[in-house]
């Protein structure tokens, strides 16, 4: 069954209920509030990348210990697996499978629905995922290029990752080692590089999918669908993919790598619902057109208390992640606890 883009008996497109481009609609005291809700979001979340994002690894600074900052990101945890067993090209691979599937059901819902779905903050979510596998299939390529040099005792032309600490024999396995961390290890005789610019590029891209995906799938599945079958709307293949493929596969990614998940990186998921909305006020400026969510409509005398209730919504939907990771962490630990490579 198609999804109907116009309104119908059956559709849960909401009509236009006043004229967004006028400027009456945006000269009062609700549109002044939601602003300040919206600016306030985006100088704490810069506050917080500011002072935490991107710092020096741990080591040794003139004779004194310095200790490893919470913005840090090192280049092997982007496509190293958890389990000192499981080799990285299982990872790949599985990046590489979620990234194809997500894009043929991303194209496939374009050419059904058309440009017009990126309307929606669900879209804009699924297609940040989709990059993201895209991306993490690349590193896990690249990581797995650099252990393929590290096994070759003659690496003349190989530039991979760690390649200047790499293993002379297949017996020397301390690589791995690294990435686990203890009390009686010294960090400062062990270089880890950290990750450049495509490292902290995905490791932020993952951590803002990871409070996009429980905002929109939470809201969809909890709210949306139990409003839909009250009005007798079925639901179609397009949207169902759309609200659970991303999670289940951005879940599986997790239980399988190494990324770290440092609150902090919460800013970022807050920049990303930011730049949807200001998306929408933009458009709602220029064309006298409906919201795609009925809570961002300004003229509403509630829309105030829309947008900190949204804005709060934030916290507990990045939590729910969180605890899936620590959970994570602490079964796996205590299953694998020699071959567990924690980084969190």
């Amino acid at each position: 069954m198609r999804f109907s883009t116009g309104p119908s008996e059956h559709s849960w497109q909401p009509v236009a209920t006043s004229k967004t481009n006028a400027a009456e609609y945006w000269l009062n005291w609700r549109v002044l509030i939601c602003s300040v809700w919206v600016l306030s979001s985006v100088v704490m979340a810069g506050i917080l990348i500011w002072k935490y994002e991107g710092s020096t690894p741990a080591g040794e600074d003139g004779g004194e210990a310095r200790e490893e900052p919470v913005g840090t990101v090192y280049d092997d945890e982007s496509w190293r697996p958890c389990l000192k067993e499981i080799h990285p090209a299982w990872l790949l691979i599985y990046r590489a499978i979620a990234f194809l599937v997500l894009l043929a059901l991303l194209i496939t819902t374009v050419a059904a629905k058309g440009g017009e779905m990126f309307y929606y903050y669900t879209q804009w979510t699924f297609a940040l995922v989709t990059v993201y596998f895209g991306i993490g299939s690349l590193l896990s390529i690249y990581g797995c290029y650099g252990l393929l040099c590290k096994v070759d005792d003659d690496r003349a032309g190989c530039v991979g990752p760690e390649a200047e600490n790499a293993p002379r024999n297949a017996e020397d396995t301390s690589w791995y080692h690294r990435g686990k961390r203890s009390q009686s290890q010294d960090a400062h005789l062990i270089r880890r590089p950290v990750a450049g610019f495509w490292g902290y590029t995905f490791q932020i891209i993952y951590q803002m999918n990871a409070g996009a995906v429980m905002l929109t799938d939470c809201v969809f599945w909890l709210i949306i669908v139990p409003f839909l079958a009250i009005k007798d709307y079925s639901l179609n293949f397009f949207m169902i993919g759309l609200h659970s493929v991303n999670a289940i596969f951005l879940l599986g990614d997790t239980a399988l790598n190494s990324l770290r998940f440092p609150w902090f990186r919460i800013s970022y998921f807050f920049m990303w619902t930011v730049a949807y909305v200001i998306f929408q006020w933009v458009l709602h400026a220029s064309l006298p057109i409906w919201w795609p969510y009925p809570f961002l409509d300004l003229a509403s005398p509630y829309a105030p208390v829309w947008y900190f209730l949204v804005a709060m919504m934030h916290i507990p939907c990045y939590a729910i992640f969180s605890f899936i990771i620590k959970s994570k962490d602490l079964v796996i630990s205590r299953l694998f606890p020699q071959s567990y490579l924690h980084f969190n």
